[in-house]
C-alpha cells in the first residue's frame, strides 16, 4: 500500500491545503501560499482519484460551505461567530470526507481528526482574535486620511493584493485587476483593507 492509499495522509494534505487558502485570504500578496495550496490540493487529489477513495459529499459540500462564514469573518463582519461556524464546519467535513465502515464514523483515524481540527482551528482563533482586538483599538492616526492617497501596488491586485500608501503596507482590492508596480488611488477602506483604483497616466 503506498502513501497515497492511506486516508489519514490524505486528509493531513487536504487540511494543510485548507490552511494555507486561510493564510493567504489574511495576508494575500506574494502568491506562494495560493501556490501552495494548489500544489497540495493537486498532490491530495491524485492520491484521492488514482486510489478512488469513496468520498462523502456532504462533507464536501460542508467543506466548501465552511469557506462563506470564514470569508464574512475576515472581510467584512469581524464577528467571532463567522469564525467558530468555519473552524466547524471545517473539523467536520474534513473528517467525514473519506467513507468510513459506518455513516456515523470518519474515514479517517477520530484522533487524527481531533488533534489536526484542534491545532487548526487553535491558530486560527487565536490569530483572528488577535487582529480583531487591534482593529477595535482606536487607531494612533486617522485611517480616513487615506481616501484619495495615491500609492504603489506591491502585487497584482484584483480580489486582494497588497500596496503601499503613506509609507505603510496594506492589503487591498479592486474592481479591475491592477499589475504590480502602478499607481494606484485609494477609494474606500473596510477596516484595514483598501479598495484601491488604477491612477492613469
Amino acid at each position: 500500500m503506498t502513501i497515497f492509499q492511506d486516508p489519514n495522509i490524505m486528509y493531513i494534505l487536504l487540511a494543510g491545503g485548507f490552511l494555507l487558502i486561510f493564510l493567504a485570504i489574511i495576508t494575500p500578496g506574494t502568491g506562494l501560499l495560493e501556490l501552495g495550496a494548489v500544489f497540495v490540493f493537486i498532490l491530495a487529489g491524485y492520491g484521492i482519484y488514482t486510489n478512488n477513495l469513496p468520498i462523502n459529499l456532504w462533507a464536501l459540500v460542508v467543506l466548501v460551505v465552511g469557506v462563506i462564514p470564514f470569508l464574512v469573518a475576515v472581510r467584512t463582519s469581524r464577528q467571532l461567530i463567522f469564525l467558530v461556524v468555519a473552524i466547524v464546519a471545517f473539523a467536520i467535513g474534513s473528517a467525514y470526507l473519506f467513507q468510513g465502515q459506518a455513516w456515523w464514523k470518519p474515514g479517517v483515524n477520530p484522533i487524527l481528526a481531533l488533534v489536526i481540527s484542534g491545532l487548526i482551528g487553535s491558530y486560527l482563533w487565536i490569530a483572528f482574535r488577535k487582529a480583531f482586538e487591534a482593529e477595535a483599538r482606536m487607531p494612533v492616526h486617522d485611517l480616513g486620511a487615506l481616501i484619495g492617497q495615491v500609492g504603489e501596488a506591491k502585487t497584482n491586485v484584483e480580489m486582494d493584493g497588497a500596496v503601499q500608501v503613506g509609507g505603510q503596507l496594506w492589503s487591498a482590492y479592486s474592481k479591475a485587476r491592477i499589475p504590480a508596480g502602478s499607481r494606484v488611488r485609494v477609494v474606500a477602506r473596510e477596516g484595514f483593507i483598501l479598495e484601491v483604483e488604477l491612477v492613469q497616466g
